[in-house]
C-alpha cells in the first residue's frame, strides 16, 4: 500500500470513528414503556438540569405510552436549586402517579433529594437509607450568613411547606429537615408519616403500591399494579455523558489531562495528544459550567502548568517544578469555593483525586526533565561549516515535521531544516529519516527504517 493510500485510509477511519461516536451519542434510549407497565427511572448523582430534563421527558413519554405509574429510584447528595424546582414542578404536575423510591440500601435523599421525594404521590425507601439534611449551605459546607442566608432559609422553608401540604405530608417534619438540618432513617420517616412504604426490591414496592389511591391533577386514581410489567428507562448516551461531566472530580481530571495533552503536543507535535487534549478541556468546561467554579483556583492550576512548561526551557534546577506542584495543589483545593446553591452538596475536588493527579503531573514532569538532562549530557554533535552554510554529517537521524512530497521540513540537531526525499518519493510527517546528502541548506534524506534516534 502506498503512503498516499495509507493516508487516505487513515483519514477515512478517523472520519468513520467520529461519525460512529456521534451516532451513538445522539441515539435515544431503546427502552420504551408498554401500556399498563411500571416505568422505573434510575436517578443518581448531583441534581442538575440534565437530571431535570431526563425526568421531565421520561415522565411525559411514560404517560403518552399509557404506563400505570413511574418509579423514580433516587440516590442523590443534592444539587442545583433551579433544577430541584423544575423537578418538583414536574412531579406535582405529572399526568400519572409518580413514586419516589430511595434505593437501593445505602442510598440517600439528602438536601435537594428531600424536596424531590416529598413531591411524589407515593414515597418509599429501602432499608439502610436516609432522608433530610436540607438546610441551605454554601458549596464548602459552611452556613450562608446574613440577609442572604435568612432569605434563602425562608424560601426553602416555604417551598417544602407547600410541598408537604400539597401531598398531605407532616409539615413540621418537613420543615425540620430545613430549619434544623435533621436527617431521618427510613423507620423514623415512616413513623412520622413522611414515607409511605418500606421496600427493598422493586417487586416489594409494586406489591405495596397496588390498591393505593392518589390524586393526580385533582383526580383520584387507584393503582392496579398486580402483574404489571417493569420497564426501566435509563438516560440516553448524551444525557449520561453530560450528567457525568457535572461531577467536580471528573471535570478536574479532564482539565488536567487536557492541559497535559496540549503540553505533549507542544513538545512533540502529533495528531493524538493535541486533539485529545483540546477535547478534554472542552468537556471539562462543560462540567465547569454547571459547577460553582472558582476562577482563582482555575487560574492557579493554569499557572502551575505554565511553570511546568517553563521548567522544560529554563534551567531552574527543579525550582519551577517544585513551585508548580505547590501551586497545582493550591489551585485544585480552591477550584470550587464560590457559594453554591442552597440545596447543593459540598462541591470540591476529593483529596485522593488531588493527590493522584499531583503525583501524575509530577511524574510526567520528572520524566520530561530527566529526558532533558540526559540529552544535555550527550556529546554535542559537530556540525561542519562550508561556504554554503552548516553541514550535517551523513547518517544524522531526523524526524519529518512537514511531509516531504518531495520537499518539506525535518527536525534535526535541535532545529528544523528544509529537506527533500532523495528518491523523490513522498514521506509522511513523523517518519524517522537519515541524512544521505546536502545541497546548500536543503538536506537529502531517506527513511531510516526505525534505526537510530532524532539528534
Amino acid at each position: 500500500m502506498t503512503p498516499r493510500r495509507r493516508s487516505r485510509l487513515s483519514t477515512f477511519l478517523r472520519f468513520a470513528a467520529v461519525v460512529g461516536i456521534g451516532v451513538a451519542l445522539m441515539a435515544s434510549p431503546t427502552s420504551a414503556a408498554t401500556p399498563g407497565s411500571i416505568v422505573v427511572l434510575p436517578t443518581t448523582g448531583v441534581v442538575d438540569q440534565v437530571m431535570a430534563g431526563y425526568l421531565s421527558d421520561s415522565i411525559a413519554q411514560a404517560a403518552a405510552d399509557g404506563a400505570a405509574a413511574v418509579v423514580i429510584r433516587l440516590d442523590t447528595p443534592g444539587g442545583s436549586l433551579d433544577s430541584t424546582h423544575d423537578i418538583v414542578q414536574t412531579l406535582l404536575g405529572a399526568p400519572l402517579p409518580v413514586v419516589v423510591w430511595v434505593a437501593p440500601s445505602g442510598s440517600r435523599a439528602a438536601s435537594a433529594g428531600t424536596f424531590i421525594t416529598l413531591a411524589a404521590n407515593i414515597t418509599a425507601m429501602a432499608s439502610g437509607t436516609n432522608i433530610g439534611a436540607a438546610t441551605p449551605v454554601a458549596s464548602d459546607g459552611s452556613d450562608i450568613t446574613g440577609t442572604e442566608g435568612t432569605k434563602t432559609l425562608n424560601d426553602a422553608v416555604a417551598s417544602i411547606t407547600a410541598e408537604a401540604q400539597a401531598r398531605g405530608r407532616p409539615v413540621a417534619w418537613a420543615v425540620s429537615t430545613v430549619e434544623n438540618s435533621d436527617s431521618y432513617t427510613v423507620d423514623d420517616a415512616i413513623a412520622a408519616g413522611a414515607i409511605d412504604i418500606k421496600a427493598d426490591t422493586i417487586d416489594q414496592l409494586v406489591a405495596a403500591m397496588n390498591g393505593r389511591t392518589v390524586l393526580v391533577n385533582g383526580q383520584s386514581v387507584t393503582l392496579q399494579t398486580t402483574g404489571a410489567a417493569i420497564d426501566e428507562v435509563d438516560m440516553d448516551p448524551v444525557q449520561d455523558l453530560l450528567h457525568l461531566l457535572v461531577d467536580p472530580n471528573i471535570a478536574f481530571i479532564l482539565f488536567v489531562i487536557g492541559l497535559t495533552g496540549l503540553i505533549l503536543e507542544l513538545i512533540h507535535p502529533n495528531f493524538v495528544t493535541g486533539i485529545s487534549g483540546a477535547i478534554s478541556i472542552v468537556l471539562a468546561f462543560i462540567g465547569f459550567g454547571s459547577l460553582p467554579l472558582n476562577v482563582g483556583g482555575l487560574l492557579l492550576v493554569g499557572i502551575a502548568i505554565v511553570m511546568f512548561v517553563l521548567e522544560l526551557t529554563i534551567t531552574s534546577h527543579g525550582l519551577l517544578a517544585i513551585g508548580g506542584t505547590i501551586v497545582f495543589v493550591l489551585g485544585a483545593s480552591a477550584l470550587y469555593t464560590q457559594p453554591g446553591t442552597p440545596t447543593g452538596p459540598s462541591v470540591e475536588v476529593a483529596a485522593p483525586i488531588i493527590i493522584i493527579m499531583t503525583i501524575f503531573t509530577a511524574a510526567f514532569l520528572s520524566l520530561v526533565v530527566y529526558k532533558g538532562l540526559r540529552t544535555r549530557k550527550l556529546d554535542p554533535l559537530v556540525i561542519g561549516g562550508t561556504a554554503g552554510g552548516p553541514q550535517l554529517p551523513l547518517g544524522t537521524v531526523a524526524a519529518v515535521r512537514r511531509a516531504l512530497s518531495p520537499t518539506g521540513t525535518v527536525y534535526a540537531v535541535g532545529e528544523e531544516w528544509t529537506a527533500r526525499a532523495a528518491d523523490s518519493q513522498p514521506i509522511e510527517r513523523g517518519t524517522p529519516v537519515r541524512v544521505v546528502g546536502q545541497e546548500g541548506l536543503t538536506l537529502l534524506v531517506e527513511p531510516a527504517d526505525g534505526k537510530g534516534s532524532v539528534a
